[in-house]
């Protein structure tokens, strides 16, 4: 049976029992402390430099021209198992340097001189796509690497000519990269390496599924590559089923806190009083640019239109949109035009806006591990950064299981809000 057969089996089964409920978890702690003990870093050679990595020249001036100087603990670490042809689990901190380096192993791996596709790149998001290809294709200038985005929203007969075309890598959305395999114009024949980025929420049970339907057009062979700043141990359990003695890098949960984010929670007994405390914040904040997060497109939509019937400039940002608005609010955002941006998890994940300073929890996120990705927008690179909670009753309990599974410690919001600065 080949690992295709295996994964599909192995996401079948998954599936099927994430369906069945909470009661069904097993409760033996010594068993799954055994569990934990499996999936711990076996990867620990570290290269300092990025001259040592024994990287191609062209990649080289790619990643110097790209602004990198050294690189980071992770690029240290991720880049040398991947580029030796090892499967790897990859997990680091929000904005600490991933897609650089899934970036410059795949550069490394693929060969130029042929127009095949050799590396495919998926990722939950077309933003978060579009963000991976323009880095690819930066640090890929000096081999003159041919990267296209596959993403939905975008006209299928021009992607089709690009496809036909030929191009080295393909970074994409999972529902489109599965149309065009399905429809034989993106071909998996020549594919030496598979990447997931947000490799947590791309198993999980929002697109699992298409993930298991992509699988059936990979070689048996495929080189297997996972990166996220967030590895849940039923997410780890389920690799062993399709990835060959890879190099694991991982972090516990209660080192996975960013440092420099400062963290607080204001209690609100009142769901109505939330807009009014907003407003208030937004008043007496000095904000360079934030991310408020709603959990549903409905009160993205109402919160948006109640901060500008107060007069309030803000943009509003959701999945059910066109890609043609999307890609307007995210340039507005990018450059600056726009200061405050109101978004559900769609920006959650990997997205680079290295100006945020705030991220305000409009609404707690409703999985623990999303916490993580949606603060982390807040201190891209090591900057500082402040993320405020809104917790009504109801989320008192979320909030401290929180603060327990990642080890952190969310303060109460001062009164003085000359204490944040």
């Amino acid at each position: 049976m080949d690992r295709q057969q295996v994964l599909l089996i192995c996401l079948q089964y998954s599936l099927r029992n994430n369906n069945q409920g909470e009661e069904e978890k097993r409760t033996d702690s010594e068993a799954q402390q055994q569990e934990e003990e499996e999936f711990i870093t076996n990867w620990d050679e570290v290269v300092e430099s990025f001259d040592d990595m024994g990287l191609k020249e062209g990649v080289l001036r790619g990643i110097y021209g790209h602004g990198f100087v050294k690189p980071s603990p992770i690029q240290q670490k991720g880049i040398l198992p991947v580029i030796q042809g090892k499967d790897t689990i990859a997990q680091a901190q929000s904005g600490t340097g991933k897609t650089g380096c899934f970036t410059i192993s795949i550069l490394s791996i693929i060969d130029t001189a042929s127009i095949n596709t050799q590396a495919l790149i998926v990722a939950p998001t077309r933003e978060l796509a579009q963000q991976i290809a323009y880095v690819v294709q930066a640090i890929g200038e000096f081999i003159q690497v041919k990267v296209h985005a596959c993403v939905g929203g975008t006209v299928v007969r021009d992607e089709i000519r690009i496809l036909k075309q030929g191009v080295h890598v393909v970074v994409g959305t999972p529902g489109r990269v599965l149309d065009m395999m399905k429809k034989g114009f993106l071909k998996a024949d020549h594919l030496r390496v598979f990447c997931l980025d947000e490799a947590d929420e791309m198993l999980s049970r929002g697109f699992k599924t298409q993930i298991q339907d992509i699988f059936k057009y990979l070689p048996a062979e495929i080189q297997i590559a996972l990166f996220s700043a967030t590895m849940p141990i039923d997410i780890l359990k389920l690799t062993k089923h399709f990835m060959r003695d890879p190099a694991k890098i991982l972090v516990k949960n209660e080192d996975l806190t960013l440092e420099g984010i400062k963290q607080y929670y204001i209690p609100i007994e009142k769901e109505e009083w939330k807009i009014d405390i907003l407003l208030d914040l937004y008043g007496n904040l000095d904000i360079n640019q934030a991310l408020i997060y709603c959990n549903t497109k409905k009160r993205v939509t109402e919160l948006a239109e109640l901060m500008k019937e107060k007069d309030f400039v803000v943009s509003a940002m959701h999945g059910e949109m066109d890609q043609l608005t999307r890609d307007m609010i995210m340039k507005e955002f990018r450059t600056g035009s726009t200061r405050v941006l109101i978004t559900t998890d769609l920006m959650a994940r990997g997205i680079d806006v290295q100006q945020v300073s705030l991220v305000i929890n409009y609404e707690l996120p409703q999985k623990k591990e999303n916490y993580i990705h949606r603060i982390g927008r807040a201190g891209r690179y090591g900057r500082k950064g402040t993320a405020i909670n809104f917790v009504s009753p109801n989320d008192a309990r979320f909030i401290k299981e929180i603060q327990e599974h990642f080890s952190t410690q969310i303060e109460e919001m001062p009164q003085d809000l000359n204490e944040l600065n």
